[in-house]
């Protein structure tokens, strides 16, 4: 409590001071111990230390206090060995002289033979050490004066040494003899170069043959080959990215990289789009009998004739000159695939490759046509074109015109694809029905150059819906636009710039619309056929479909086959929607017994198997159908000893963590008493000091106040005395 609120002071730390135990003499022992102890840990080569040691002389001699430090600290001389016979001389020789005793011995001529050697001390040993390293450093210097001194010397002769150089050089010397041809100790081609050419000329030649090399292109490392397994890995891994990401798309998520309009492709992950045949999911019968020619896959894979790009033309100029703007261009159009640009950029004769045995080699089609940058021109220049060749002209404006070629093709392009998709609205109004197999190139095309220009593509198909919109009266064209965009775009995003406004439109005619003769019937079944194949994927519910193709069955315009195709259609839907929770009120019996009043027997049985199931899954819940379970019984546990006042927990872990938590609990309850307890004991002893200091502060007041009272009583007394003695001499 005095300590407490205090800081520093002296703390007396030697060995047994406050140690009531030892006595004197066991601390002075144990100090000396410690002290030796202390010196006998320090290093033998410590200069610092040997300087600081300081010892009694008298007459040039250590004088001895009793206390033989020399004996603890003597070092033997004999540890430290003369490097050579000639310094261990050096060592005896300062030896005999650092006794001065020994000195005036030797020099008496008194010298006792069997006298020991006097062992050296550290100080002693520390300077011979030094010494031997200034001569070690004194010999490599001198040793480094001497090669100096032998180079000059070497250096002055130099001329000399040329000059007979050169002299032997200028000899004539003997001709070698040409190498053998079976002598492969050297290059036959360095060889023959060394023999024919001149010393100059065969240098130059090396020369430029080295720097040839630089430029040569170095072997890259081959990438390992996949097994199967890894491939097959590799595959699924992809397809399941795909999935995710259509998935996430059909939820209205986010997708990384999205852009505003998606490239013109169709969904990677559908793959049904991508292993058949685009033309059979809307209904081309005609897709069999493609105008594609053998191992062309796509609109992509040009096959076209040898003149169509001569080798003296502007892009074979541009490809050998300006190779850094096409490598600008190729950053811009790296969305296209691979097969097109291998089957329409020139090889290295500076022709476009070809395919022997194309339909284009016979006709008498032209080999170059302008870029129609509006449908009357595109219109001109089919003018006198029959249908079956129009896909070689599109073919050969598109190569003609590939971004690649010139830095404004790309522009020209783009006003070309949206000419494409009107065009494609042409042909549907026409008169004569035109072939679906042309059709069906031209969507490809569009579809293919959709993934360089996919804003401008679809603006145009927005533009067109815009008109339907408007009109709400389906053409042909319309149509076609409507099946167009069902294949280039994927159809399974919660939103999309081009595919929402479709389907809600073919949602808003289906709703809104009576069919009043066979054509509106067959428009029915045609929107509600795209429909279904939008929500092929995402499986979203479209009432107005259901709607439109009731009243179609039930409409008096309607015939055999069209009722074939809405039942199709409904059948679709069915299997489409099996899966629905509502799926039995989509399919109220009001339908299936118009379907059965249609004689349609495969179509009513399909659609009760479906409602069957789904009534089943939509079972309402019951109890298990079992005997009831008796209640489990056990034997009950007593405890032996069983104290009332004590807790029996089961559980360890929490028997251990209450135990411990009433352990925490006693001891700070223990720590608060004794806090308290301190607290009280403070409070008790600064009460005491206070009294302690207010009762000698009231003595010393008392006893001053006495001492001023008592004198000022002396001091009026003698006053008084004084006064009065004065007054009895007056009277």
């Amino acid at each position: 409590m005095n300590r407490r609120n205090k800081v520093g002071g002296i703390l007396d730390r030697r060995i047994g001071e406050n140690d009531p135990t030892m006595s004197v003499e066991d601390k002075m022992i144990e100090r000396y111990t410690r002290e030796n102890q202390r010196r006998k840990g320090a290093s033998v080569f410590d200069l610092e230390e040997a300087e600081d040691e300081e010892e009694l002389t008298h007459g040039g001699r250590a004088l001895d206090l009793g206390v033989r430090e020399r004996e603890i600290e003597d070092y033997d001389a004999a540890s430290v060995e003369a490097s050579s016979d000639g310094e261990g001389q050096d060592v005896q020789s300062r030896k005999r002289r650092r006794d001065p005793a020994e000195e005036g011995e030797e020099e008496d001529g008194e010298v006792d033979v069997g006298k020991p050697e006097r062992k050296k001390t550290k100080a002693e040993v520390m300077k011979e050490v030094m010494a031997k390293s200034k001569l070690h450093k004194y010999e490599r210097q001198q040793a480094k004066e001497d090669d100096d001194d032998l180079r000059e010397e070497l250096d002055k002769d130099l001329p000399n040494i040329l000059a007979a150089l050169r002299g032997h050089l200028n000899k004539p010397q003997p001709k070698e003899e040409p190498p053998k041809a079976n002598d492969f100790a050297i290059n036959p081609d360095r060889a023959a170069l060394l023999n024919g050419k001149e010393r100059e000329v065969a240098d130059k030649e090396y020369d430029a043959r080295v720097r040839q090399l630089l430029y040569d292109q170095k072997a890259k490392p081959t990438e390992r080959i996949k097994t199967e397994e890894e491939k097959a890995e590799e595959e699924a891994t992809r397809l399941k990215n795909l999935e995710e990401q259509r998935l996430r798309r059909m939820r209205g998520e986010p997708v990384e990289d999205e852009a505003p309009f998606v490239e013109g492709s169709m969904e990677d992950e559908e793959e049904e789009y991508e292993s058949g045949d685009d033309a059979a999911e809307f209904g081309f019968s005609a897709a069999q009998n493609t105008s594609r020619p053998d191992g062309v896959d796509d609109e992509d894979d040009f096959v076209l004739d040898d003149d169509l790009v001569a080798s003296d033309s502007e892009f074979d100029e541009e490809s050998s000159n300006d190779s850094d703007d096409e490598e600008n261009v190729a950053d811009e159009t790296q969305d296209l695939d691979d097969e097109f640009l291998k089957e329409v950029l020139p090889t290295g004769n500076g022709h476009i490759s070809s395919a022997p045995g194309t339909g284009a080699q016979t006709s008498k089609l032209t080999f170059t046509y302008p870029c129609p940058q509006s449908q009357a021109e595109l219109l001109r220049i089919l003018e006198g074109v029959a249908p079956s060749e129009i896909p070689v002209v599109i073919q050969r404006i598109r190569a003609l015109y590939h971004p690649q070629l010139h830095h404004e093709n790309k522009a020209k392009l783009a006003n070309f694809a949206i000419v494409l998709v009107d065009y494609t609205v042409y042909l549907s109004s026409q008169t004569t029905a035109p072939s679906l197999v042309l059709l069906e190139t031209i969507i490809r095309h569009i579809h293919s150059l959709s993934r360089i220009f996919p804003e401008q593509i679809a603006r145009a198909f927005r533009t067109h819906l815009q008109r339907l919109h408007t009109s709400n009266d389906p053409s042909p064209g319309d149509l076609i636009i409507l099946t167009a965009i069902s294949t280039i775009y994927p159809t399974s995003d919660h939103f999309h710039q081009v595919v929402t406004p479709a389907i809600t439109l073919m949602a808003r005619w289906l709703g809104m619309s009576t069919p009043r003769d066979s054509k509106d019937l067959t428009t029915g079944a045609y929107i509600g056929a795209l429909c279904l194949q939008h929500q092929r994927l995402s499986k979203r519910y479209i009432p107005e479909l259901m709607r439109y193709t009731t009243i179609a069955l039930k409409s008096p315009f309607a015939t055999s086959d069209l009722i074939d195709l809405h039942i199709k259609n409904l059948t679709a839907a069915a299997d489409l929607w099996a899966s629905k929770s509502a799926f039995l009120e989509i399919f109220p019996p009001e339908l299936l017994t118009l379907v059965k009043d249609l004689k349609q027997p495969k179509a009513l049985q399909r659609l009760q198997i479906l409602l069957q199931q789904s009534r089943l899954a939509r079972r309402p819940l019951e109890l298990h159908h079992h005997r009831p379970l008796p209640i489990k019984t056990s034997v009950p546990k007593f405890e032996e000893g069983f104290n009332p006042d004590r807790h029996y927990d089961p559980d360890t872990d929490r028997a251990t963590a209450n135990k411990l938590q009433a352990e925490y609990k006693k001891e700070r309850k223990g720590a608060m008493r004794e806090l308290r307890k301190d607290a009280n004991f403070i409070a008790r002893e600064q009460l005491r000091e206070k009294k302690e200091r207010d009762r000698a502060y009231e003595t010393k007041y008392k006893r001053l106040v006495a001492e001023i009272q008592g004198e000022e009583g002396k001091e009026k007394n003698a006053y008084e005395r004084e006064r009065r003695a004065r007054k009895g001499k007056g009277g």
